[in-house]
C-alpha cells in the first residue's frame, strides 16, 4: 500500500462508532492532531452514533478539507462481526428470535453498510482509500503505537469484537524507520467467553447500567468481601495461563436483546439489586448514624457489595494471570493494554506492583473511542510502513475555545464575570477558594481524550475535608454517595503519599488509569480522596503536561502543607464531561459548584 503520497503530507482519519462511546481521530503524518468522542458535542452519554460531530471537529483542528484525508480507516470488520451475531444466534435459536430479529433489522437497515455510510459522509474521499483493522488489532494499535516502547507484550481485553474477546500479542516497531512494524496477536479468547461480558453481567445484576456503569461496581467492591468466590466460579473457569470458560447456562446476552444473566444467575446470587436503590453497609456507616437508616437495607447492601468484591477480585486474578502468560510468550519487559477491561484501574494496580512488567503502558481511552485512533495507528504504521514519530505524553486532544468564544458564552447567558489577565494571580485565586473550602470548576484548553477529567474539564475541592466527599456527590454530581474521588498529586510528591515505584517513569498515574494505596502514615491526610481501604485512584502531573492544573496544586501545596487536590469530572450524572463554555455554564449553574475557573474568566456564585 505503499504510494507517492508518503512523499507529502498525509492524513489519516480514524472513525469508531455503532456500539457505544463512537468517536474520532485524525493523523498528520503519524502525529495525532485531534481526536474525541461524539458525545462530548452531540451531549448524549455513550454516544454509538455516527460521529459526524467528531469528524468535523478533527478536520477543522486541523485546518483541512475532507478532499485532504488520504485514508479513513474503520475500527473493525463489520461483515465478520456480522457473521458472528448470525451464528451466535442461530446456535441458541429460538430462544434467541427476538434479539435475532432486532439484530437482522439493525444490520441490514446500517451496520452492515458501513463502508456506503463513510463514503455518504465523506465523498470526497476515493473509495479505495476506505480500510478496515479488525477490532482487537485497532485496540492493540491505540496502545502500543502511542506508547513510547520499541517492543511490548500487548493485551486487549473487552466485551467482544468481531469474534475475538482476548488476546495477547506481541508488537516491534523501532523509531529510526528501520525494520517492519508490526503487531503480532498469538493468542485469542473468542465469544461467548468474554471478560467484558462477565463483568456487564454483574453489572446489570448490580443494577447499573451496562456499557456505562462497570466503574461503578469497581467503586462499590471496597465496600465488601469477596465471599463469593465459590460461587463465581461456578459461573467461570480460571486457567493459569490465563484463559477462562464461561459457564453459559447462567447468562442470557447470547440470545437476549434486554437481559444479561440468566434465571439459573439469580437462583445463585439472589435477587438482583434494584436500580437507584440506596446504598449504605455496615463498612460505609458502622456508626448507623443517619435518618432513616434500615439494618435490613443496610444487609442486603452488604450482600451486593461482597458480590461486587467477588466478581472483582476475580477479573484481577484473570488479568494477572493473563499479564503473566503475555510475559511468558513474549520476554517483553513492557506491557501494553486496550479494551474497556483496561480501564478497571484497581486491576492495574496489581498488575504494577505484582506483575512481571517493569514498565506498563495503557491507552487513555482504553474503550471503543480509543479504536479510532488505534485504526488509524495501525494503517499508518504496519499497512502503509511509516515510520513512529509519536508518544502520547497526555491527553489533551479534544476542542478548545478562546477567549472571544468563551466571553460571548458568557455575554450570550447573562452571567456576571470577571476577567483575570494575570495568570498568578487566577492561580491565587483558584487556590484561596479551595482552601477556604469551595468548589471549583476548572475549565481551560483542549478537552481531555478519553472517560478521565485531567484538568482542562474538572471539579476541584479541599481533599483534607472528609465532608467534601459527600458534598461534591450529593450536592454537584447527584451520584451515589460510595462514588470515590481521585487524588491528583504532583508528580514529584506521588512517592511520599503512595506507594508506587518510581513515578516519573510511569504512563498509568498521569492519565488517572491506576489505584494505588495510600501510605499508612498518609491515610489522614486527604480523607475525601482516600478509598476505603486507604486506596486512591490518583493522577500524577507535571507542569511541562499542564502549567495551570499544576501551579494550583503545587500553590495549594504550599498553602496547606498536602501537594494534593480532589479532582472529579465536570459533569453531571448522566451526562458527558462539559465540551463547550455553554456546556460548562450550564453545568455549574444546576449544581452546587461555588466558583467557575473559564479560561481566564471567574464566575461565582455570590455574583450570580
Amino acid at each position: 500500500m505503499h504510494d507517492d503520497k508518503a512523499k507529502r503530507t498525509m492524513h489519516i482519519l480514524g472513525i469508531s462508532c455503532f456500539y457505544h462511546d463512537s468517536a474520532a481521530a485524525l493523523l498528520r503524518d503519524g502525529l495525532l492532531v485531534a481526536a474525541s468522542e461524539e458525545e462530548r458535542f452531540s451531549r448524549r452519554k455513550h454516544d454509538a452514533g455516527f460521529p459526524h460531530r467528531a469528524i468535523d471537529f478533527c478536520l477543522r483542528k486541523a485546518g483541512i478539507e475532507a478532499g485532504e484525508i488520504d485514508y479513513v480507516v474503520f475500527y473493525e470488520k463489520p461483515l465478520l462481526k456480522f457473521e458472528r451475531i448470525l451464528r451466535s444466534n442461530l446456535a441458541v435459536y429460538p430462544r434467541s428470535w427476538l434479539l435475532f430479529r432486532e439484530a437482522l433489522i439493525t444490520w441490514i437497515n446500517e451496520k452492515l453498510w458501513i463502508k456506503a455510510l463513510l463514503q455518504e459522509a465523506l465523498p470526497e474521499v476515493p473509495s479505495d482509500r476506505f480500510l478496515f483493522v479488525e477490532h482487537h488489532l485497532s485496540h492493540a494499535a491505540s496502545a502500543f503505537f502511542a506508547s513510547p516502547f520499541e517492543e511490548a507484550a500487548i493485551l486487549t481485553v473487552d466485551g467482544v469484537g468481531e469474534w475475538t474477546t482476548t488476546t495477547v500479542g506481541r508488537g516491534v516497531a523501532t523509531w529510526d524507520g528501520k525494520g517492519d512494524n508490526r503487531i503480532d496477536l498469538l493468542q485469542e479468547l473468542r465469544f461467548p467467553h468474554s471478560l467484558g461480558l462477565l463483568y456487564s453481567a454483574f453489572t446489570a445484576f448490580l443494577g447499573f447500567r451496562v456499557n456505562s456503569g462497570e466503574y461503578k461496581v469497581m467503586g462499590m467492591a471496597p465496600y465488601g468481601e469477596p465471599r463469593y468466590l465459590d460461587k463465581v466460579a461456578q459461573v467461570v473457569q480460571l486457567y493459569d495461563d490465563g484463559s477462562f470458560r464461561l459457564n453459559m447456562d447462567y447468562f442470557d446476552f447470547h440470545r437476549s436483546a434486554t437481559r444479561t444473566f440468566s434465571d439459573k444467575f439469580v437462583e445463585l446470587f439472589g435477587a438482583p439489586r434494584p436500580p437507584e436503590s440506596d446504598f449504605y453497609t455496615f463498612t460505609s456507616h458502622p456508626q448507623r448514624d443517619f435518618p432513616g437508616w434500615d439494618e435490613a437495607q443496610a444487609r442486603r447492601n452488604q450482600h451486593y457489595a461482597d458480590i461486587a468484591a467477588s466478581i472483582q477480585r476475580t477479573t484481577e486474578e484473570v488479568i494477572l494471570r493473563l499479564a503473566r502468560r503475555a510475559h511468558e510468550m513474549t520476554g517483553c519487559e513492557n506491557l501494553c493494554m486496550a479494551g474497556g477491561v483496561a480501564l478497571n484501574s484497581v486491576a492495574n494496580g496489581r498488575i504494577l506492583r505484582e506483575g512481571p512488567f517493569r514498565r506498563v503502558y495503557i491507552q487513555p481511552a482504553a474503550g471503543d473511542a480509543g479504536g479510532a485512533l488505534g485504526a488509524a495507528l495501525y494503517a499508518h504504521h504496519a499497512l502503509l510502513g511509516q515510520p513512529r514519530r509519536f508518544v502520547m505524553e497526555h491527553a489533551y486532544w479534544g476542542e478548545a475555545f478562546d477567549d472571544e468564544q468563551i466571553r460571548r458564552a458568557l455575554q450570550d447567558a447573562g452571567a456576571p464575570f470577571e476577567y483575570v489577565a494575570d495568570e498568578e494571580r487566577l492561580v491565587e485565586r483558584i487556590t484561596d477558594a479551595l482552601v477556604q473550602g469551595r468548589v471549583v470548576s476548572l475549565y481551560q484548553g483542549r478537552s481531555e481524550w478519553g472517560p478521565r477529567a485531567l484538568g482542562n474539564r474538572s471539579i476541584l475541592a479541599d481533599p483534607r475535608r472528609a465532608e467534601m466527599k459527600d458534598i461534591v456527590n450529593t450536592k454537584i454530581k447527584f451520584r451515589e454517595p460510595f462514588r470515590p474521588f481521585a487524588p491528583v498529586v504532583l508528580e514529584s510528591a506521588a512517592a511520599d503519599y503512595f506507594v508506587i515505584d518510581r513515578p516519573e517513569q510511569a504512563y498509568l498515574p498521569r492519565f488517572m488509569l491506576v489505584v494505588a494505596p495510600v501510605r499508612e502514615d498518609k491515610r489522614e491526610v486527604a480523607p475525601a480522596t482516600t478509598h476505603i481501604g486507604g486506596t486512591g485512584r490518583l493522577q500524577t502531573i507535571r507542569r511541562q503536561w499542564n502549567p495551570r492544573y499544576y501551579d494550583i496544586v503545587d500553590a495549594f501545596g504550599q498553602a496547606t502543607g498536602v501537594p494534593i487536590v480532589l479532582n472529579t469530572s465536570f459533569n453531571l450524572r448522566g451526562e458527558p464531561i462539559v465540551n463547550s463554555p455553554a456546556n460548562a455554564l450550564n453545568t455549574f449553574r444546576n449544581s452546587g459548584i461555588d466558583l467557575l475557573a473559564l479560561g481566564n474568566y471567574l464566575v461565582s456564585k455570590e455574583a450570580t
